[in-house]
């Protein structure tokens, strides 16, 4: 399996998490609203492997850049 390496800046990487975190929220709406087992089954099989690269990504930027790393108000603009 090839890697594909990239460098963000804090900013940069919030759009990414802020992203990544609405898609995994709308994909957990789906497997749990949903009557179609089939829709619930690929999209849950999606949402397993979103977390598996959410989840660690999502530790190593709060650790890195702190918890606003993960605040997506925009109360400030």
């Amino acid at each position: 399996m090839s890697q594909f390496k990239l460098e963000l800046a804090g900013s940069e990487l919030k759009y990414v998490l802020e992203g990544l975190i609405a898609l995994e929220q709308e994909m957990a709406k789906i497997c749990e609203t949903s009557d179609d087992s089939d829709e619930i089954a690929d999209v849950g099989n999606d949402l397993i492997e979103l977390r598996l690269l959410l989840n660690p990504l999502k530790e190593r930027a709060i650790n890195q850049f702190g918890d606003s790393i993960t605040d997506f108000s925009r109360d400030e603009l």
